[in-house]
């Protein structure tokens, strides 16, 4: 079976909304190679509408070997109010996101990727569909924006793995208990 792999990346604050405008020199050369080594393990990725939205103007066409690995792997957008996609390989999926996964994650291939926490991971955090919580911790307070703790989910998780790259990124790695 399939894993489902939540990436995330996190500052010290607890904040997750718009990575692109803190993360800056933190995620250089080397954590690129570390997301593009996952990427290569990986063969579809799960996002929300404000995610896709971020994502398919960030990397609207492949400028970069990174944006290339996401820019052609197949896409899954959860949405109730988004009918149609047009980034290149996305479907849109309305209705029931943990149904959809467990499809997903019985279907051959690769492990399957999810970027940030937004409705989508928390709701597989719930669910029992993640495998893997992967938390990129930033060494940066942002001091405001959408926090990845939310009132409503409790998980208890086990520690996995813990790396640290030249510019102070720690990647801590979770497995979620399983109920």
């Amino acid at each position: 079976m399939r894993k489902v792999i939540e990436s995330t990346l996190i500052s010290v604050d607890g904040v997750i909304g718009d990575p692109h405008t803190w993360s800056g020199e933190h995620f250089g050369p080397e954590a690129t190679a570390r997301a593009l080594e996952q990427l290569g393990h990986t063969d579809a990725m799960l996002m929300g509408r404000h995610t896709y939205e971020l994502f398919s103007r960030l990397w609207a066409a492949p400028t970069d070997d990174y944006a290339a690995a996401i820019y052609h792997l197949p896409k899954y957008v959860f949405s109730s109010t988004l009918r149609e996609a047009s980034w290149h390989n996305t479907t849109v999926v309305n209705g029931d996101v943990a149904g959809a996964v467990r499809a997903l994650k019985q279907r051959d291939g690769q492990d399957i990727v999810v970027y940030g926490h937004g409705p989508v991971g928390a709701e597989l955090l719930a669910e029992g569909l993640l495998d893997e919580l992967r938390l990129w911790i930033h060494p940066v307070v942002v001091g405001s924006g959408r926090p990845f703790f939310v009132d409503g989910v409790r998980a208890d998780l086990g520690l996995a793995d813990v790396q640290t790259t030249t510019t102070g990124v720690v990647i801590v790695t979770f497995h979620p208990a399983r109920r």
